[in-house]
């Protein structure tokens, strides 16, 4: 596999629709990354949720997701699956992320993403970080909508079990889901380590990225 390195970050960008949604798309990563770089600066955005129990479950998860790091989250308050209605406050949410943060690595839902909050939010993304390397994580679900993905960030078997029991841990509620559970995700990140020659992966779409091969 070709391997192309994006530098060492100290600030990222991770947003989510919904709470769990960066934990499962990018949980891994984000564990790799920090514990691999103490003191780096996350910025992460959820839509919704706010002032729920949901809230208290994502402030716990990613606090365990991002040991070591310095860690702001916010968590708003736009109905589930309701983000196209509520388009002009999701473009506000994202605006004030961009204006607090220079970021050198945003994580995102996918563009193609069958869900409408995460498709929504997605799209949103490169209106305000039109210059960012931006990575698109997926998120498994009933829609069948897994894709052929273009990178992935390889996890050690260590990283690929804690990432499955912190999502069992920091998220009760979402438990009686059918597809939430260790052998969905863990099945995901064994197929997507087969597709870059490592035994466990996270895997991400990139729209558009600047190769530097000179000196």
């Amino acid at each position: 596999m070709i391997r192309l390195g994006a530098g060492r970050p100290d600030r990222i960008v991770a947003v989510g629709a919904h709470c769990d949604d960066i934990a499962i798309g990018a949980g891994g990563t984000l564990l790799t990354m920090c514990r691999t770089r103490p003191g780096i600066r996350i910025d992460a955005l959820v839509l919704s949720g706010g002032g729920s129990e949901r809230e208290q479950e994502e402030q716990a998860a990613l606090a365990a997701f991002c040991p070591g790091a310095e860690l702001h989250l916010t968590v708003d308050k736009l109905p589930d699956g309701r983000l196209p209605a509520h388009w002009d406050q999701a473009k506000a949410a994202v605006e004030e992320l961009r204006a607090g943060t220079e970021p050198g690595l945003v994580l995102a839902p996918r563009a193609d993403d069958a869900h409408q909050d995460h498709r929504g939010l997605a799209q949103l993304i490169p209106t305000a970080f039109r210059d960012h390397l931006v990575l698109g994580y997926e998120i498994v679900k009933w829609d069948g909508d897994l894709g052929r993905p273009t990178a992935y960030q390889p996890l050690s078997p260590e990283i690929a079990e804690e990432k499955v029991r912190l999502l069992q841990e920091h998220y009760p509620s979402q438990r009686h889901r059918p597809w939430y559970d260790r052998e969905a995700f863990l099945g995901l990140a064994r197929i997507r380590g087969i597709e870059c020659h490592a035994r466990y992966a996270e895997a991400f779409a990139v729209t558009k990225l600047t190769l530097d091969l000179g000196e």
